[in-house]
């Protein structure tokens, strides 16, 4: 395990949260910045084209100073401020994705604009970023996700957590009853056997299928669960398509005896290695119903995690994990990801955004 302390720079934003990291892939975009790298982020709980930011790093400025931090003026065209609650970004043959919590508030219940997965060209941008107003494809999938991982979850030998009668009636009996009072079309998606999903991490396989970490469930032994889709990228070239679910994972080892711990982020570290984030199900005083029916869902800081996924395909399974970096008394990591041999990690500790290095 990495012992070694890490350089903390304050962001200076409107906001006070970021969620996941994905490095810049565009020499175009950190030129017109004079930036040598920089990050993809998203912030806040607002629509998806008001959420992305980018951070950037000054070229030849020392590591802990130079650093900026710009939002995206995205154009959503007919979606415009139909989506909320971005959490994951991850990066697939020059798109960059962005995807959707498809989960509700603390207290529930679900919300369908939460459940949507949107993406830009990277590669199309090529000034500065403030100067940039680009087209962002939103794909709203009104719980068609949400039905499809828990079927999955029942199929599979992954054996998901049963959740708590509070979960299960503000979060699954509370969404059904809203859908039908307003006649949605999207109420028959949801069963009263279900379990809410929280999705807070993304990364793409080298196959082109998408991971989805879940911060809930997890399993019936308090591990992580991964849900591998195909099909994603489909989504956008052809309407009315939809993914399918290829696999269900779940990281072993990870979780402390007696407690419960959930994705906060993901990343691609190269082939089919990746580095996660893993830490508590919820935040703690702020009503959240899941820690009221799994307090021992709260008792968890953040921890560094790295794993590689097997290449055969295989079934639904266990995939140990090593343990790279602890963070004692931090509880909000949100995002991590790889640059220049050095490991970096966003948090939203106190009110301000943070980023960690080293």
């Amino acid at each position: 395990m990495t012992s070694s302390a890490l350089t903390t720079v304050d962001l200076a934003h409107s906001g006070n949260e970021a969620s996941d990291l994905v490095p810049v892939d565009n020499q175009a975009l950190l030129d017109a910045h004079g930036w040598d790298f920089g990050f993809w982020t998203v912030l806040d709980e607002g629509s998806v084209e008001d959420s992305v930011a980018v951070l950037g790093h000054a070229a030849g400025a020392a590591p802990d100073s130079g650093w900026e931090i710009h939002p995206l003026p995205a154009l959503a065209g007919e979606e415009q401020a139909r989506t909320e609650d971005a959490e994951a970004v991850a990066r697939h043959d020059g798109w960059v994705y962005v995807v959707g919590s498809h989960y509700g508030s603390k207290a529930g219940p679900l919300q369908a604009k939460r459940a949507f997965i949107a993406r830009f060209d990277e590669q199309s941008i090529d000034r500065r970023v403030p100067e940039s107003e680009l087209p962002i494809e939103i794909r709203r999938n009104q719980f068609r996700l949400h039905r499809l991982i828990n079927d999955a979850l029942d199929a599979s030998r992954v054996v998901a957590i049963t959740p708590g009668d509070s979960v299960r009636t503000r979060f699954i009996a509370r969404t059904i009853e809203r859908g039908t009072q307003r006649s949605k079309t999207w109420v028959d998606r949801l069963t009263d056997r279900d379990v809410p999903i929280n999705i807070e991490g993304a990364a793409f396989r080298p196959n082109g299928n998408l991971l989805l970490a879940l911060r809930f469930p997890t399993t019936a032994e308090g591990e992580p669960i991964l849900v591998e889709l195909s099909g994603v990228p489909a989504m956008f070239e052809a309407d009315e398509t939809w993914p399918s679910v290829e696999h269900v994972w779940e990281l072993t080892g990870v979780s402390p005896h007696g407690a419960l711990v959930g994705f906060r982020a993901l990343s691609h570290t190269g082939g089919e290695t990746y580095d996660a984030i893993v830490g508590s199900i919820d935040a703690t005083d702020k009503g959240s119903v899941l820690l009221e029916d799994h307090p021992e869902g709260a008792v968890e800081h953040c921890s560094h995690w790295r794993f590689t996924l097997p290449t055969d395909g295989g079934h639904d399974a266990g995939v140990p994990a090593e343990l790279i970096r602890d963070f004692p008394g931090l509880r909000n990591v949100e995002g991590i990801a790889v640059e220049s041999g050095q490991m970096f990690y966003v948090t939203d500790e106190d009110h301000r955004i943070q980023l960690r290095f080293g």
